[in-house]
């Protein structure tokens, strides 16, 4: 059972840090981040604690939920120092992302119980004793009619669980452990959440299923709102799963001039980047598949790049070295633009990792996710309803817009290729979510796949399900769906990227050394 979709205390309280952090940012000046000290009390006023058994940490967890949102490292609860400490280095424009990314505040993780199985008050005490018959390790005895398991015997293999007729036994884990596919989270010495950063590649899906808002990752809030004041126009290039996130009332006609209500110079999408990248990944492997690559690995999804290279270094030649839609974006905005600078806007965690790379920075400034950007309209107050309405931004294929959801960019490869080459079959296999995308690997490693296309989405769902998204999964799912189908080109091939690429084509394919 996952709570994504569901509109908790969680998403409230991160959308208020989002909205204080850009409202102070849009409204810095002369150095004074003095009202730091104040928004721990507007967001948590009075005496009386709303989530927890103290307002003072609601408090201080909401200051270290702050230091995250400007891009600051969390501290632990020994560590003495004003919210406002270091915090003058948010207002340099080029600061990034310093590691780890993803971060769990200490003293507002709950210690979940992980992988134990323990019986409800549910149960029955029925006369057959199934569950305590059928345990390889007597660890269940009756106590007041009551079954009750003994955890220094039990070996949780769930054979109780599987007997009980009344299913009130009970296998509790860590819902952060359970969302990561990478088995990054562990138990410090303490029983709380810890994050093995060697195994972790940033997806997010922890921070997205943690119910108790413990996890959280850094944001370029501050900074991109800094340079938005500049004297540097500042483009927005937007993620194809952008579709119905920020509610009804902001349909595709008016995300350019929200966006530039926030102060963005203008507003891209990156599906015409995507349809870049399908042309790319369709010659590639058109000339590599199965002449120089037994398969080939769609690379847009950085936690699936990541992962891969992580996990089977030897596979590594066989991921897709075709830039991604957001850096392919990025750099056909700087062409078109000399001197501007790039806000990639999306729903993706690792999306900030991929742009804090050495050889990405020059063509991604910052990343946000839609979350982050909800604070920023919060901030500004505007109201969707009252902006005008524009042509949907610069004509990119419908298939471009379905590298959002599962299956999207492996489709729009295939048919790409299928365009190219009518008389070429392509076989094709994809995963959604880490643990999965690790079992197509594994068989693809011992030629399961040979001669096939694989896709990999780090989130379950794909782009949609990303642990920056604000709408449940399924109506995101739909909004692009409505968003696609409208789309007066279809294919890759058709899509308005000529007119943009026109004399920029020059070096903007050419991938830098690590």
């Amino acid at each position: 059972m996952s709570i994504r979709g569901i509109y908790t205390s969680v998403n409230d309280l991160r959308k208020r840090v989002f909205a204080e952090i850009a409202n102070l940012s849009y409204n810095y000046k002369d150095g004074d981040l003095s009202k730091l000290e104040e928004i721990p009390y507007i967001i948590i006023p009075g005496e009386v604690s709303t989530y927890r058994d103290s307002v003072f940490l609601e408090r201080a967890i909401v200051r270290e939920r702050m230091r995250l949102a400007m891009g600051l490292n969390v501290r632990s609860a020994s560590e003495q120092a004003p919210v406002s400490a270091g915090a003058e280095e948010c207002v340099k424009e080029e600061k990034y992302y310093e590691p780890p990314l993803i971060n769990i505040i200490k003293f507002a993780c709950h210690s979940c119980p992980d992988n134990v199985v323990r019986v409800s008050d549910g149960c029955q005490g029925c006369l057959a004793h199934p569950c305590k018959e059928i345990c390889p390790k007597q660890a269940i005895t009756f106590k007041g009619g009551k079954s009750t398991i003994d955890q220094s015997k039990c070996i949780k293999c769930g054979k109780c669980i599987d007997v009980c007729p009344y299913g009130v036994i009970q296998r509790l884990r860590r819902p952060c452990a359970t969302a990561c596919g990478m088995n990054a989270i562990r138990s410090d010495e303490l029983g709380r959440a810890d994050i093995d950063y060697d195994k972790c590649v940033s997806c997010g899906m922890c921070l997205a299923n943690c119910p108790f808002g413990a996890i959280a990752d850094k944001a370029q809030i501050f900074q991109t709102i800094q340079a938005i004041k500049s004297d540097v126009p500042v483009y927005a290039a937007v993620a194809p799963s952008v579709s119905g996130q920020f509610g009804p009332d902001l349909t595709p006609d008016k995300l350019r001039p929200a966006l530039k209500a926030l102060g963005f110079e203008d507003a891209i999408e990156v599906a015409i980047g995507a349809d870049l990248c399908t042309i790319e990944e369709a010659k590639d492997f058109v000339k590599e598949v199965p002449a120089q690559k037994k398969f080939m690995a769609t690379s847009c999804c950085p936690a699936w790049a990541a992962m891969a290279k992580k996990l089977y270094p030897e596979l590594a030649d066989n991921i897709s070295m075709a830039l991604t839609p957001m850096v392919l974006t990025a750099r056909l905005i700087k062409k078109q633009h000399p001197g501007c600078k790039v806000a990639f806007i999306g729903p993706c965690a690792a999306k900030k990792l991929e742009a804090g790379r050495r050889t990405i920075r020059s063509d991604v400034d910052f990343v946000l996710t839609f979350e982050e950007v909800m604070g920023m309209f919060e901030a500004k107050d505007i109201d969707f309803k009252t902006l005008p309405s524009e042509d949907t931004m610069h004509g990119a294929s419908a298939d471009g817009r379905g590298f959002a959801i599962g299956g999207g960019v492996a489709q729009a490869v295939v048919n790409c290729i299928n365009e190219m080459y009518p008389e070429m079959e392509v076989k094709v296999a994809g995963a959604q979510g880490l643990a999965e995308c690790k079992k197509l690997l594994q068989a693809a490693k011992f030629g399961k796949y040979n001669g096939y296309l694989l896709e990999g989405m780090g989130c379950p769902g794909g782009c949609v399900a990303g642990a920056g998204t604000i709408q449940p999964i399924a109506k995101s799912t739909q909004s692009l769906g409505v968003h696609m189908k409208v789309s007066t080109n279809k294919r890759a091939l058709q899509s308005n990227y000529q007119d943009i690429l026109s004399g920029l084509e020059e070096g903007l394919f050419d991938v830098p050394e690590e």
